[in-house]
């Protein structure tokens, strides 16, 4: 049996509306938020997108938005104008909270505002600013790398501060999703703003939809503790599965270290420091892609697919290297030899780029209802960034004692991970936000968890399907 999903004939509702200007651009302003990502990441941002959920749900998406730029704007300045070691670490320290609340709070912002059609492909802007921040950090350090001044460190550092101004000013601006104002008791402002987003007057039909999953979300108390309930299992495994997944890719590792990694296969100093320019530029591009198809394709099938490229990828440069440095490690790679290593690790980025990489923050900001969602999306950033921090205090010493091996190890998990997509990840292409658990009730096997009752369920029949 596969993970194949029948939503009965009208399952999914059909909303009034049309994708409006300002849509669009609400979304893109708010995906700027990824481009801090770039510059930062660290165990701060793991804790603090535990609180980043409470004041999502209280005060609303664009209020943990804006702490989220503020916080990091203070750490940037901080690090800048470091004279001890101590503003340097106290600096750090705010940059991953900004990132905490950026990465709690935009995704869940963009996915309750955009329209069910093009719901993905707006989503994704915040993978494109976090490609476009990593690209930005790789050519900041190229460029600083070259200044004879001394002060290159400082400048790269308070640099930082140009990605919070543009999130936080932006924050300012943008308004409030119809969900988080019906959920703090707007309802009047809600409907507005629906209206508006949507470009329509009628939008009762969506409009009631939210106040139903307002009403179910008013019932539950401690959304920490309610996550734990059977009736969320299928949503709370795959919100721990996809961010621990997303990191055994291996693509931390590739891009926070690659000139690291570079120099260690025979790059020159500044040919490892472009090197990894080079695959900034493919990860930017390659996540226009993702834009492009998401909502065409759907999930899975550019999760099964990246997958399948990255696992190829893997294995092919792990052999390489094998071949050319083996299992004492000393050789050194012929130019010809090098450059295929560089196209094959370019082609694995992209891979990543238009898979894992948008839809690791794209799927787990959907897949909740709203009574769990802001709680969700910490869980999402946590571990995400647990595993982001484990990977890259360890990367240096896996890659001197498994040195090849390093890349096979990461393409066993890309075979695992592609086959647990393809069997436990229902698609959730075009589907409402808040008549998620339609799909996760028609799913083979997590059906079974989602009682009857459950929010958007009320008015739908569901058929499950064996693949």
């Amino acid at each position: 049996m596969g993970g194949g999903v029948v939503v009965a004939q009208g399952g999914s509702s059909n909303y009034e509306g049309r994708v409006t200007g300002f849509v669009v651009i609400t979304c893109l302003v708010a995906a700027t938020g990824g481009l801090i990502f770039g510059y930062d990441i660290g165990i701060s941002a793991l804790v603090s997108s535990f609180f980043a959920s409470t004041t999502t749900r209280i005060f609303g998406r664009k209020v943990s938005m804006l702490v989220g730029g503020v916080i990091f704007l203070v750490g940037a300045v901080l690090n800048g104008a470091a004279q001890n070691v101590a503003m340097l670490i106290i600096g750090r320290l705010l940059l991953g909270v900004g990132i905490g609340y950026a990465n709690q709070s935009v995704p869940v912002y963009l996915s309750e505002m955009a329209p069910p059609k093009i719901r993905g492909a707006l989503n994704i802007g915040f993978q494109m600013a976090i490609t476009i921040g990593i690209l930005a950090a790789n050519l900041v350090n190229y460029a600083t790398s070259k200044m004879k001044s001394g002060n290159g460190w400082r400048i790269s550092l308070a640099l930082a501060a140009v990605p919070a101004i543009i999130m936080t000013v932006g924050a300012l601006f943008l308004p409030d999703t119809p969900n988080s104002l019906i959920e703090r008791g707007k309802g009047e402002k809600a409907k507005e703003m629906l209206q508006k987003i949507r470009g329509v007057d009628d939008v009762n039909a969506e409009f009631q939809d939210l106040i139903d999953a307002s009403e179910a979300s008013k019932q539950v108390q401690h959304p920490w503790r309610n996550i734990l309930q059977t009736r969320y299992r299928p949503q709370l495994v795959i919100v721990c599965f996809i961010p621990f997944f997303q990191q055994l890719t291996g693509i931390n590792v590739i891009m926070f270290y690659a000139p690291v990694l570079f120099k260690s296969l025979g790059f020159a100093d500044d040919a490892s420091l472009l090197s990894a320019v080079i695959t900034g530029f493919v990860n930017v591009f390659a996540t226009l892609v993702s834009v492009i198809t998401v909502d065409r394709f759907g999930r899975k099938t550019l999760f099964m697919a990246g997958g399948t490229q990255m696992f190829l990828a893997q294995i092919a440069v792990g052999a390489i290297i094998g071949s050319v440095f083996g299992v004492a490690g000393t050789g050194s790679f012929s130019k010809g030899m090098g450059n295929v290593a560089l196209v094959l690790i370019c082609l694995y980025v992209a891979a990543f780029a238009w898979s894992w990489g948008p839809l690791g923050w794209l799927v787990p900001s959907e897949i909740f209802p709203m009574e769990i969602r802001s709680a969700g999306q910490s869980i999402n950033v946590s571990v995400n960034m647990f595993f982001t921090f484990l990977i890259g205090q360890a990367f240096l010493t896996m890659l001197c004692h498994m040195k090849f091996g390093l890349f096979f190890f990461f393409g066993g998990f890309m075979f695992i991970m592609t086959v647990f997509v393809f069997f436990l990840l229902p698609e959730t292409k075009n589907v409402p936000i808040e008549e998620i658990n339609k799909v996760w009730k028609a799913h083979w096997f997590w059906g079974k968890y989602i009682p009857d009752d459950a929010t958007g369920l009320a008015t739908t029949h569901v058929q499950p399907k064996d693949a």
